[in-house]
């Protein structure tokens, strides 16, 4: 992208010098939910090796961000708002009463429907900055104020996107107003552009978190409308370019695929998965993955990249119905939202669709052919074994997978697909929404409930232990950085040392 080989040498070094213990985004650095930090935690109690606890104004799915001596928040604040539901979340048919507390249910109805109106309350869209060490507020922003134009399941929150920073800056989307905005380390807001707002299948909102990469923030916006990939100068917020999506509403957050011989900026979507070339937004690869839920982001290593959509089509909807991706983030955690009956999304809770692995260097149409498995550009790929909600985790050589309900967990071997486990119930574990971290050679799985059940790493499934916080709903992704695991719930944040 830049011309000149010292300035990109420059601006790489730049990156990585802010980014050195940050964990600046959606899923940290690397977007891969792995820490390589020691003397991190691995056990703790609500009376237990919490250094703080704080409540953040407003109600949000966003994950922490941690920036040098600050972590950072999104949040939508309005009166007489509503906590987001948890027990199962996202089922069929309409919106319900949003989370942000008010408003009509989600018009549109079947499958593809768009979401009814928004609440009537005004929101205000913050960033919110504290103080690492103390959790003390050290500064709050207002980002966009407004209606929401387009209403958001009682199960999701208008602010479940997780902001990005490159160490100089914090960059906020908040799909439910249609701003992206960015401030300094400070809240100065330095610019604020208005990309537009737009419906959701069965008026589930939003959930897909921007990234950045060499100076360039990158926002994935799939809908019932017009479906887009847009590409922002970072220091000025000028479009870069914009390439329209032939996709309906997804949940799922970009990923910066980075191999040897080049980098892919990897989106996920409902009838295929791209890799674009982040300098123009062309498509380097896709791949067919026969509709389903976009909800849990795609994740690499240096080899391969691994995804799946959270369901494959058939089946009755209703209920609570299954699948679905929570905010993420998952995208969310994701991801993002959501399943249940709109697109024939019923049975169980948990993925449906196929997992697949990615070879690096994969170039054209790499959709398999029906009964193939792999091809020249897929390495691997496992029926019925995609997560639903929690995006996946690439360790030390194996794929690690969540089901939504049930409380199991898959593992499998990254190189050929082989299944180390699957399925493996975790006693006593509730819905996963939150996608699940490592390291010190541990696998970590926060519960919707509070509970993060501790894994050993490896081809063998051995609960290391579990460790409790106070009963509250957990979906966002944790923040892992300075000896610390940052934890958000509706409630409250901890910062756990």
């Amino acid at each position: 992208m830049k011309v000149r080989l010292l300035t990109a040498a420059l601006g790489w070094a730049a990156v990585a010098s802010a980014q050195a213990g940050d964990w600046p985004q959606f899923r940290g650095p690397d977007g891969n939910g792995i820490s390589t930090e020691t003397k991190l935690p691995s056990e703790w109690e609500t009376d237990k090796n919490v250094a703080w606890k704080v409540s953040v104004p407003g109600v949000a799915w966003s994950c922490p961000i941690v920036v040098g001596d600050k972590v950072i928040v999104a949040t939508a604040v309005a009166d007489g708002q509503q906590k987001p539901r948890g027990g199962g979340g996202f089922g069929g048919g309409g919106g319900g009463r949003p989370g942000g507390g008010g408003g009509r249910p989600g018009g549109g109805g079947g499958p593809g429907g768009g979401g009814g109106r928004g609440p009537e309350k005004v929101f205000t869209w913050k960033i919110v900055c504290l103080d690492r060490e103390t959790g003390k507020e050290a500064w709050s922003v207002v980002a966009a104020e407004g209606k929401p134009k387009y209403g958001s399941h009682a199960s999701n929150t208008f602010a479940s996107e997780t902001p990005v920073s490159d160490g100089e800056r914090v960059y906020a989307y908040f799909g439910a107003s249609g701003v992206v905005a960015a401030f300094d380390l400070e809240g100065k807001k330095l610019w604020k552009k208005e990309i537009g707002a737009h419906p959701t299948m069965m008026n589930w909102g939003t959930a897909s978190s921007p990234v950045l990469l060499d100076g360039v923030l990158y926002i994935q916006c799939d809908n019932e409308e017009r479906s887009f990939l847009l590409a922002l100068d970072a220091k000025t917020g000028n479009e870069k370019w914009k390439v329209s999506r032939q996709e309906r509403s997804g949940w799922s957050t970009p990923y910066v695929w980075k191999t040897k011989d080049r980098t892919d900026l990897v989106v996920g979507g409902s009838q295929k998965v791209r890799g674009y070339n982040p300098a123009n937004g062309k498509v380097v690869w896709e791949l067919s993955v026969g509709g389903g839920q976009d909800n849990a982001s795609p994740v690499g290593d240096a080899e391969r990249l691994y995804f799946g959509t959270g369901m494959a089509g058939g089946g009755g909807g209703g209920g609570r119905g299954p699948g679905g991706g929570g905010p993420p983030g998952g995208a969310p955690g994701g991801g993002g939202p959501p399943g249940g009956g709109g697109r024939g999304m019923g049975g169980g809770g948990g993925g449906g669709g196929t997992l697949f692995a990615v070879k690096a260097g994969a170039t054209g149409d790499i959709s398999l052919k029906t009964g193939a498995t792999s091809n020249a550009g897929v390495a691997w790929s496992v029926p019925r074994a995609a997560p639903a909600a929690a995006s996946p985790l690439v360790y030390d050589g194996y794929v690690y997978t969540l089901e939504r309900q049930g409380g199991m967990v898959s593992c499998y071997d990254a190189k050929t697909g082989q299944v180390a486990y699957s399925k493996e119930r975790i006693p006593n574990a509730k819905a996963f929404w939150a996608s699940p971290w490592a390291y010190d050679g541990k696998i970590f799985c926060l519960d919707e409930d509070g509970t993060t059940h501790v894994l050993k790493a490896g081809s063998t499934f051995e609960v290391l232990r579990t460790n409790h916080l106070a009963k509250d709903v957990y979906w966002s992704s944790p923040a892992v950085a300075g000896g610390a695991v940052f934890l958000r719930g509706v409630d409250s944040l901890y910062s756990i040392k």
